[in-house]
């Protein structure tokens, strides 16, 4: 018969393929079923759709994480959401500006050798930034911390954790490869794949997500502002 500290053992230990499987159906089917509602409920409005969507993106990982949670109810420390020192906060901090400047710097290569063969997808995100103060403000809370937040909750949280009983490397790894081809095959592959790696060796080396979602944040905050530098000096 099971006792107390087993079960302890079991909600304290790693999310597994029962989690995946909750978390990816969740955000699949809701990826696959939401964006064109959103799109008709936009109605032609660029900035609103830019912001409907950038609102997505978060509420779809945290949608994950809690179909994830919800399977056997383990302890919010087995998904990395436990404290962590602010020696690694900074560590995320300083490493999301340079996720930024890293993404730019591949983006700039990438399109010098592809031109026009891969797109930018997240044009209406920019189009939601360039719509006035109070929708950049907006934008910055939809795509910076909501989005950030919540795919560090489901890429990191969950699979990333659930990985690790293969090892760290395969973990940081695989779970780097999935994040970034679910931005899709164009350029938002590049900030993807590099955010993806950063934020996976912080969650493991730190054993919590939140490092992570320092950088991630802090990635798409700055680099929509850098964004729109860069369009205004255009």
């Amino acid at each position: 018969m099971p006792t107390s500290s087993d079960a302890r053992t079991l909600a304290d230990a790693h999310p597994g393929w029962p989690e995946i499987a909750a978390a990816a159906v969740t955000y699949a089917g809701l990826l696959f079923l939401l964006p064109p509602v959103l799109t008709d409920l936009a109605a032609g409005d660029a900035a609103l759709r830019g912001q409907l969507l950038a609102a997505l993106s978060g509420l779809l990982g945290f949608a994950a994480f809690g179909a994830a949670f919800v399977i056997r109810r383990r302890r919010w420390g087995a998904f990395g959401v436990r404290r962590v020192s602010w020696r690694w906060l900074l560590a995320g901090l300083a490493l999301g500006v340079a996720a930024v400047a890293l993404s730019r710097l591949v983006v700039i290569v990438v399109v010098a050798l592809t031109g026009d063969a891969l797109v930018d997808p997240q044009g209406s995100y920019q189009d939601a930034a360039r719509a006035g103060g109070a929708s950049l403000a907006l934008q910055l809370v939809l795509l910076g911390l909501l989005t950030g937040a919540g795919e560090e909750f489901a890429f990191r949280g969950v699979l990333t954790n659930a990985l690790t009983r293969y090892g760290s490397v395969l973990a940081v790894s695989v779970s780097t490869v999935i994040f970034a081809v679910a931005h899709g095959i164009n350029l938002a592959l590049v900030p993807a794949l590099i955010v993806g790696l950063i934020a996976g060796v912080l969650t493991v080396r730190s054993r919590s997500i939140w490092p992570g979602v320092v950088v991630h944040v802090v990635n798409n905050s700055l680099g929509t502002i850098v964004s729109q530098l860069l369009t205004s000096a255009a």
